[in-house]
């Protein structure tokens, strides 16, 4: 694969960026993507060994080193067939994925990778502008019917694979636009929504059909998830007019912070700024807007929805940005003999942290101050591990100025309604329990109705969404039709 001496003759060379003082003017993509030859030269680089384990760190277990050599050889349109035929949508991997698959590079082991998810952009980019995305509708109809609750990337991925082997597919969207978490969680500067749009548009003439504004069930009363519906349905209309059910919403319900004066104003939770701010973006109009100008940020919570909360602050113009994360600081560097070619924990700092932000590490926020109902500042204090917990450092108390503070903790689990308007069985975090296995292949315990993605497994990753998609896609057609030609 790729040149024999590659790994040895080039370097590993990372996307670009554009600089911090203008990308922070506007909500567009910053990242410049790789040239063809540039492209080419990380394809070179790829190495013949014998057991690729990129291919099985990877969710959807892409076809690495396969394509990886194509475009070495500048066989461009076999690279996105095979970059296709076991992944839907490599425009939003190849923007948003955190790439386990170069964790996973045998030259990871003492080296720099690959630049795998480099390479899977640039071939889609290309794909797109050369005209090779193409739909492909269903030369036969089944006459089945299925309907597809939750609009995100498993929803689609599914609703694709059906509808290209000859199913009736309609998708169910709450929100006014499809995308799910990609469309209201995802800032456009990390991925610009024409992406989902042209692949709407693609499914579309597949034969999909799109139902947004449409809630199923109901939302619990105070729910801080999106939803912008105008049309109820109820589970039992869903499962009377249609052959089989996939449910595949996200895991919306945001992990919450009980301290006292978290009811004071100003304190929000991520998914109800990130939401607002790509509904703006698009020409929306939001009452009450949540907005940092001027202020000072605290974002609670170190992963990459806090990082999107600096992004958008910072882009507010926000007076400071400052992020919390109750674990220690992890090592620069990961024990790679250790931990390869498994998901290594090491310090990850993130375009929206160079465009301006403090990191404080092992800080647990005990109490938000405020001033006539509304939060000026936090107590927090310094947290350590002792014998498998984390307990309070005496004396290390502190206070911070905040105006805005946003939690960014992560996520529990599925809206509850929607399970409970179905009879879904839960698990015990409170997600779809559904198998994977054969033999029992995402479905639940009603009748018809299966579960896949941030619904059944917990919130995860876009690549893990858009695998749980494919697979549920096929167990609902051996479901439909007793077998199926859908790949595993």
């Amino acid at each position: 694969m790729g040149k024999v001496t590659g790994f040895l003759e080039y370097e590993r060379l990372e996307e670009g960026y554009e600089p911090v003082e203008k990308r922070l003017k506007n909500y567009k993509e910053f990242v410049i993507g790789l040239k063809a030859d540039e492209a080419k030269i990380q394809g070179a680089r790829c190495m013949d060994c014998g057991t690729p384990f990129c291919n099985s760190g990877c969710p959807v277990n892409n076809i690495i080193p396969d394509f990886n050599d194509l475009v070495y050889r500048g066989d461009w349109q076999n690279a996105i067939t095979v970059l296709h035929s076991t992944n839907n949508f490599p425009e939003f991997t190849g923007r948003i994925c955190p790439a386990p698959c170069e964790a996973a590079c045998v030259i990871n082991v003492n080296g720099d990778a690959v630049g795998i998810k480099s390479i899977e952009h640039a071939i889609i980019d290309r794909a797109w502008e050369e005209g090779w995305v193409k739909p492909q509708p269903a030369a036969l109809k089944t006459g089945k019917k299925v309907a597809i609750v939750g609009g995100g990337p498993a929803g689609l991925a599914a609703a694709q694979q059906l509808a290209r082997i000859g199913h009736a597919v309609t998708v169910f969207e709450k929100n006014d636009r499809v995308g799910g978490l990609l469309r209201y969680g995802i800032p456009d500067f990390k991925m610009d929504k024409a992406h989902i749009d042209r692949r709407v548009k693609q499914m579309e003439l597949e034969g999909v059909v799109f139902r947004t504004n449409v809630l199923v069930g109901e939302l619990p009363k105070g729910s801080k998830v999106t939803n912008w519906a105008k049309e109820t349905l109820s589970a039992e209309q869903l499962k009377a007019e249609f052959d089989a059910v996939l449910l595949t919403g996200g895991a919306e319900q945001s992990r919450d912070l009980p301290v006292p004066g978290r009811d004071l104003a100003g304190i929000h939770f991520a998914m109800e700024l990130l939401p607002q701010q790509n509904k703006v973006n698009h020409g929306g109009k939001v009452k009450d807007a949540i907005r940092a100008d001027g202020k000072h940020v605290i974002v609670i919570g170190g992963g990459d929805t806090g990082s999107d909360c600096v992004g958008t602050s910072n882009r507010h113009g926000a007076a400071s940005v400052t992020q919390f994360e109750v674990m220690p600081q992890p090592p620069v560097e990961e024990n790679r003999p250790l931990t390869w070619p498994y998901w290594p924990l090491k310090l990850r700092t993130s375009s929206s942290h160079d465009e301006g932000c403090v990191r404080e590490f092992a800080v647990s926020t005990k109490e938000f101050m405020g001033e006539n109902g509304k939060v000026t500042g936090l107590k927090t204090v310094n947290v350590e591990f002792k014998d498998g917990k984390l307990v309070e450092i005496a004396g290390t108390e502190k206070t911070y100025k905040a105006d805005l503070v946003l939690l960014a903790m992560g996520f529990v689990n599925p809206v509850a309604t929607v399970l409970d308007a179905f009879g879904v069985e839960k698990d015990g975090r409170g997600n779809a329990k559904a198998g994977v296995d054969a033999a029992i292949g995402y479905r639940t315990n009603v009748a018809k109705v299966f579960a896949a993605g941030d619904m059944r497994r917990g919130q995860s990753l876009v690549v893990w969404a858009i695998r749980e998609g494919r697979q549920a896609a096929r167990a609902v057609d051996e479901f439909l039709m007793g077998s199926s030609t859908l790949p595993r």
